[in-house]
């Protein structure tokens, strides 16, 4: 079996959708089951991409380009759900990223056991969401999406605390406020599909923000940090706004972000 980091960096070169996933999850496998016999796989090095491999399909625009739809209507909910699968495919990026990317920096096991999991995850939930669309005579990429998806990487591409603060304990985190509406939305419109699949991120999105967490707080207990303190200051720093509430305070805690990691974010300057 090839080293881990030079199994991400193959995904992240990867630029179809569906084949990225495919590879994400065909290495998932690999890695989970040699640790499963016992062994302990080489972590090795790799030369990331700054930029992961596209699809030509969807256009990226600026946020405030992205057309706005009603939820209410089939086109909407349509918008919606690939609103969601061009999160997930950025998620198995950001994934496999941090895997290949922060190699010298040296992490117990269990660190790359959790993220070749959550990466493995985030492709099941981006086929998820294709296979929604597909059901509903749509396709991923056939709509503009954001383009800004991205800049968390790339403004935490020298600092691994800061990305563990950005990605996985405020945009993951994000997640979790927000998909109990979407859910309730599919509800309302009897789109069973949609609603599993959906049900199925929510459920399994709580422990990846818990990945984070935990290996946040681990490396701050390595720099003697103080987390509550060394988190704001790294999302006031790479963060470009403040936080929205409401929040989800229970699945949050479930994940252990307390309120006072969040709420003083929440208020502009």
């Amino acid at each position: 079996m090839q080293p881990l980091a030079q199994m991400a960096e193959a995904v992240l070169r990867t630029a179809d959708g569906r084949e990225k996933t495919a590879l994400s999850r065909q290495l998932a496998a690999e890695w989970q089951a040699a640790r499963q016999s016992g062994a302990r796989p080489e972590i090795g090095h790799a030369d990331p991409p700054m930029h992961p491999a596209r699809p030509a399909q969807p256009e990226l625009l600026s946020p405030r380009d992205v057309p706005r739809r009603r939820p209410g209507s089939p086109e909407g909910r349509v918008a919606l759900l690939h609103a969601v699968a061009h999160i997930e495919l950025n998620a198995v990026d950001l994934h496999w990223d941090i895997i290949a990317r922060f190699t010298d920096v040296e992490m117990p096991m269990g660190f790359y056991d959790d993220w070749v999991k959550a990466a493995d995850e985030e492709s099941k939930h981006f086929n998820l969401m294709c296979d929604c669309l597909e059901a509903m005579g749509s396709h991923y990429g056939a709509l503009p999406a954001h383009a800004g998806m991205w800049r968390a990487a790339e403004d935490t591409a020298d600092d691994f605390m800061g990305r563990l603060a950005v990605v996985p304990m405020v945009l993951e985190a994000r997640g979790l406020d927000v998909t109990p509406g979407m859910i309730e939305v599919f509800k309302k419109a009897k789109a069973d599909q949609a609603v599993a699949a959906l049900e199925t991120i929510y459920g399994e999105e709580v422990a990846h923000v818990a990945y984070g967490s935990k290996w946040f707080h681990f490396l701050c207990g390595r720099h003697e940090q103080d987390p509550k303190e060394a988190f704001h200051t790294l999302v006031q720093r790479y963060f470009h706004s403040p936080l929205k509430p409401p929040f989800n305070e229970e699945k949050r805690a479930e994940a252990g972000l307390p309120p006072d990691f969040y709420w003083p974010l929440a208020v502009a300057d």
